[in-house]
C-alpha cells in the first residue's frame, strides 16, 4: 500500500471517530474511502516501507533486498537526505571508509501514518476544552468499544491462527503496515500451545497517540475483545521509540 494511500484511510478512521460527536451522512463517510486511487510504489517509497520495517540498513543491503542496483540506490538516499525523509550515521568495521546506515527520520516516518494528524489533533483538544478532559477519555473510550464490535464480528469464529489473520487484514484496510507470524517453538515468547506475534511497523494514530497515549491501551483492548479466547500482550511500542508496534496473542490456557 502507497504512503498516499495508507494517509486517506487514516483521515477516514478519524471521520468515523467524529460520528461519535455528530451523525455525519453515511455518504460524506464512504467518500473519503473512494478518493483519487494512489500512485504506483515508487523506488523511494519501497526504501522508506523498507527502512519502516527493518529500522535500519544500508546500502547494499537496500538493493539487494529491492533487486536495484548500488549505484541507483545510493542516488535515491542522496534524494532522500536531501528531502530530509532520511538520516545516515557512519559505522567504522575494520579499515578503510566507514559504511553508512540509514534510517527514516521523523519527517519520514510522518509520512505513513497520515497528513492529517494535525487536524486530527486539533479537532481533539478542542473537544477536550469543551467537553473536560475526564469526559474526552470517555468519549474515545466509547470510540474503540464500538470498534472492538466491528471487529468482533469481522474476526468471527475459527482457529486463533485464522482469526488473527482476519484481524491483521482489517489492520492493513486502516492503513497499518500489519502483518503476523507464529511464534516458533523454542523461541523464549512461546510457553505452550500456539502463540502468534502481530507486528504493525506504522501507526495510522502516531502523533494523535503521542497526545492521547490512552488511544493506545483501548487498541489493547480491542484487541483483547476481537479475541476473547486470547491473552493479548504489548511487546513493542511506536510511542515509547521502538520502530514497531507489537503484540503477542496466546490461547489462554498456554499463557
Amino acid at each position: 500500500m502507497g504512503i498516499a494511500a495508507t494517509s486517506r484511510l487514516a483521515l477516514a478512521f478519524w471521520f468515523k471517530t467524529l460520528k461519535v460527536f455528530a451523525d455525519l451522512p453515511s455518504v460524506i463517510v464512504d467518500a473519503i474511502f473512494t478518493m483519487t486511487s494512489p500512485q504506483p510504489v515508487s523506488t523511494k517509497d519501497d526504501i522508506l516501507q523498507y527502512l519502516l520495517k527493518q529500522g535500519q540498513a544500508n546500502a547494499q543491503t537496500l538493493a539487494t533486498s529491492l533487486g536495484v542496483s548500488p549505484q541507483a540506490i545510493r542516488r535515491h538516499l542522496k534524494d532522500l537526505t536531501t528531502e530530509e525523509l532520511i538520516e545516515h550515521r557512519a559505522v567504522q568495521t575494520g579499515m578503510g571508509r566507514p559504511n553508512y546506515v540509514y534510517c527514516l527520520s521523523r519527517k519520514g516516518r510522518d509520512r505513513f501514518p497520515a497528513q492529517y494528524d494535525e487536524f486530527a489533533i486539533s479537532l481533539l483538544d478542542t473537544l477536550a476544552d469543551t467537553v473536560g478532559k475526564d469526559q474526552m477519555r470517555t468519549i474515545l473510550k466509547k470510540q474503540w468499544q464500538r470498534k472492538a464490535i466491528e471487529y468482533c464480528e469481522k474476526v468471527g469464529r475459527g482457529t486463533i491462527e485464522e482469526r488473527v489473520s482476519r484481524l491483521v487484514k482489517l489492520r492493513r484496510a486502516e492503513g497499518y503496515m500489519a502483518e503476523w507470524r507464529e511464534v516458533e517453538p523454542g523461541e523464549e515468547l512461546r510457553n505452550t500451545g500456539q502463540a502468534y506475534i502481530i507486528t504493525e511497523y506504522n501507526c495510522a494514530i502516531s502523533q494523535v497517540a503521542e497526545t492521547y497515549p490512552s488511544v493506545c491501551d483501548n487498541e489493547l483492548e480491542m484487541f483483547q475483545m476481537a479475541l476473547p479466547d486470547c491473552l493479548v500482550k504489548r511487546t513493542h511500542w511506536l510511542v515509547k521509540g521502538e520502530h514497531r508496534c507489537g503484540y503477542l496473542v496466546q490461547a489462554l490456557e498456554a499463557a
